[in-house]
C-alpha cells in the first residue's frame, strides 16, 4: 500500500475516534472476517493478536514472530479500504521504530501495545519502561509522517487477584502512557466492573478502550460510562464459535 493512502487512513482513524463516542472497532482476523465486518457498516477495525493466532493455529501471547504477525495481516489490510489497527502484543521482541516501519509497510494505521512481555517470561514492565516504549512508538512514527494511532495497554487489573486495590498503580500507569504521546489507553479486564471502568476514564483524559462482547454487553452502558473505544478482543470469534456449534450440531453424527 502506497504511503498517501496509509497517511490518508491513518488521518481518518484520527477523525473516527473524535467523531464516535464510543468508537467500535470490530475485531477481526482474516479477510473474510474484516470484509463482512466492513459489509456490516463499521468505519473501521482492528486485527487481534488472539483471533488471529487462533485462525493461523498458533498461540496467542507472542506464538508468533513479528514477521509472521505482519505477513498474516497484510493481505487483511489490502482486502478493505477502511483504516485498520493491529494488536501487536508486547511488541515481540522488537524495537519499537522496527514495529512501526514494518506496521506501515502493510498499511496498518494503529496498533495495541501491552505491558506483559510475553516473550521474557510474562513479566510486567514497569510504569517507567512502559511509558518510553509508548514513547519510542510516537516518536518513530513521527519521524515516518504517519500519524499511527497508539492505542497503550495495560494488564495490571487482569493480574491482580483483587482488581481494585490496583486502580491507583494502573491510573498512574495509563497518565504515564498519555504523558509519552498513547492516543488512547487500554486497561484491559474492567468491562465488567461499572465502579473500576467509571474511575478510569474519569481519570484519564484520553478515550478510554474496553473490551465488549457484541452480544452480552450493552453499548448505551458503555457510553454512560465515559468509555470512548471499544474493541471485542476475542470475543467476537468466540461468540461465532459458539452459534456455528449450535448450527452444527444437528449434523453431528
Amino acid at each position: 500500500m502506497d504511503l498517501h493512502t496509509t497517511v490518508d487512513r491513518a488521518q481518518r482513524l484520527k477523525q473516527l475516534h473524535a467523531q464516535n463516542e464510543p468508537l467500535v472497532l470490530p475485531t477481526v482476523w482474516d479477510v473474510w472476517s474484516a470484509r463482512t465486518a466492513v459489509a456490516a457498516g463499521f468505519p473501521a477495525l482492528t486485527i487481534g493478536s488472539h483471533p488471529l493466532a487462533d485462525s493461523r493455529g498458533a498461540d496467542d501471547h507472542e506464538g508468533q514472530t513479528f514477521e509472521e504477525v505482519i505477513a498474516a495481516v497484510r493481505p487483511i489490510i489490502a482486502a478493505v479500504d477502511v483504516p485498520v489497527s493491529v494488536d501487536l502484543e508486547a511488541g515481540y521482541g522488537q524495537k519499537p521504530a522496527d514495529l512501526i516501519t514494518g506496521l506501515i509497510e502493510v498499511g496498518g494505521v494503529g496498533l495495541n501495545v501491552e505491558d506483559t512481555v510475553h516473550s521474557d517470561g510474562g513479566r510486567v514492565r514497569s510504569t517507567e519502561e512502559h511509558a518510553r516504549f509508548v514513547a519510542d512508538l510516537r516518536a518513530a512514527a513521527d519521524d515516518a509522517g504517519v500519524p499511527v494511532w497508539v492505542n497503550g495497554r495495560t494488564d495490571l487489573f487482569m493480574h491482580a487477584p483483587d482488581a481494585s486495590r490496583v486502580l491507583d498503580d494502573a491510573i498512574e500507569r495509563l497518565r504515564a502512557m498519555e504523558e509519552a504521546g498513547a492516543d488512547s489507553v487500554y486497561p484491559v479486564g474492567i468491562q465488567d466492573d461499572d465502579e473500576l471502568l467509571g474511575a478510569v476514564t474519569a481519570a484519564v483524559g484520553l478515550p478510554v478502550n474496553s473490551t465488549a462482547h457484541p452480544a452480552k454487553h450493552d453499548l448505551e452502558r458503555f457510553r454512560r460510562l465515559g468509555v470512548r473505544r471499544i474493541t471485542y478482543g476475542p470475543l467476537l470469534q468466540f461468540a461465532m464459535a459458539d452459534v456455528m456449534k449450535d448450527m452444527l450440531k444437528r449434523w453431528a453424527p
